[in-house]
């Protein structure tokens, strides 16, 4: 794996608002992620803490649904050399054209065989708490994608629409795209280029905060798609004046702007700035 994407590279992310990289996650990465990955969803927490948002209750949780966890870094250390990988934040910083990327949040989305859809939204339209109000995601494939896997979509260009706030119905909307076509300009809507993300497991896609993506019903019975990714923030990012939110915001340092290394860590910067926790507790697991 190189340093970082090449100015062609970064030149189809800032057009498209996406860019795929076919080879991103090694093989003995890839498969120690794939084992605490189930072991994280069968609630078995390395750490003992919980992640932030626990989205699946086994033999609760109706099958037919996606499942996901968010921040399972605070659960699983393996898991987090991954989500808290300097590679990840470098690549981000460069696609943005960014100084460096802190982590805003991971989480792990597990779509079984014959599972519903995830609603087509921009990510950062969820981030009124933040100031920029913008993020840059690496989403991973831990299994090869397919169109009709429940693969994730996106939107060619669609950063560059008009801006719109949060709605829908994020988990099993029965029409996926519909709230797109609800608050996006017809001529806009009729005209979007969907594109399905088809990589082999260990391969990836950036994509910018105000892309449209979501991902259709997995419509395969005999696949399941599995991804981790890192929502990650400019290290510029700053809480917002007065907007909360309900879960995140509880981090925020009392009278302070500022976002929290302990809880929000620095994965890249060009000046070289690194939490140091992260190195120094899981040195010994660091993917390059």
């Amino acid at each position: 794996m190189v340093n970082g994407p090449t100015p062609a590279q970064i030149d189809s992310y800032r057009r498209d608002g996406f860019l795929v990289v076919e080879e991103f996650m090694g093989p003995d990465e890839l498969e120690r992620v794939r084992e605490r990955f189930h072991e994280c969803f069968e609630h078995r927490w390395a750490t003992g803490l919980s992640p932030d948002e626990v989205n699946y209750i086994p033999g609760v949780t109706p099958p037919e649904m996606a499942r996901q966890l968010c921040n399972v870094w605070k659960a699983d250390p393996v898991l987090a050399t991954t989500t808290l990988s300097e590679r990840n934040g470098r690549w981000g910083a460069k696609l943005a054209g960014a100084p460096g990327m802190r982590l805003m949040q991971d989480n792990m989305i597990w779509k079984p065989p014959g599972s519903k859809a995830l609603l087509a939204h921009q990510d950062a339209a969820y981030l009124d708490y933040l100031v920029p109000k913008n993020m840059t995601s690496c989403w991973i494939a831990l299994d090869d994608t397919q169109a009709d896997s429940g693969t994730i979509y996106y939107a060619r260009g669609s950063h560059l629409w008009p801006r719109q706030d949060a709605g829908g119905q994020f988990h099993g909307p029965d029409d996926w795209t519909g709230y797109l076509r609800e608050v996006v300009a017809p001529e806009l809507a009729d005209a979007v280029e969907w594109v399905p993300i088809e990589v082999p497991a260990g391969g990836c896609a950036f994509h910018d905060g105000w892309c449209w993506h979501g991902s259709p019903p997995n419509e395969r019975l005999d696949r399941e798609r599995r991804s981790i990714i890192s929502h990650m923030v400019t290290t510029e990012t700053r809480w917002h004046e007065t907007n909360r939110h309900p879960l995140y915001s509880r981090y925020m340092r009392p009278g302070e702007l500022e976002m929290d290394e302990a809880f929000y860590p620095v994965l890249w910067s060009e000046a070289g700035q690194r939490t140091s926790y992260i190195d120094r507790d899981y040195a010994s697991l660091q993917v390059a």
